[in-house]
């Protein structure tokens, strides 16, 4: 029994690192750039954030939850600013090299390159 104490937690920390892009796990993710998207959620101080990694995506396709980071249930991640996000893909070896921002009719669209740290 005091083998599966620590067995136990051992798994259980392992399988909170089981966010995912496109079904990919991001420490496994095989690009050198990739670009935060950052969306105002409609009455709501977060962001919808998607992550393009020059595959098809949200942005292309039929199925509007490709590009967005998912945790280990398959259930969207949310970011309370953009900071948030980039702090989150920094942490996974990714640092800020160029932003943009859009503007359209008073809503704002965020764009981050990110380059993975050699």
């Amino acid at each position: 029994m005091k083998k599966l104490i620590p067995a136990f937690i051992l798994l259980s920390c392992l399988s909170s690192f089981g966010q995912t892009i496109n079904g990919i796990p991001i420490k496994d993710l095989n690009v050198k750039y990739l670009q935060i998207i950052g969306t105002e959620k409609y009455m709501s101080s977060k962001l919808n954030i998607a992550i393009d990694i020059g595959q098809r995506t949200a942005l292309l396709s039929s199925n509007k939850d490709t590009a967005r980071i998912k945790d280990e249930k398959g259930e969207v991640l949310d970011f309370n600013s953009i900071m948030d996000a980039l702090n989150y893909m920094s942490a996974y070896g990714y640092e800020f090299v160029q932003s943009n921002i859009v503007t359209i009719e008073k809503s704002n669209t965020y764009y981050y390159l990110m380059k993975k740290k050699e």
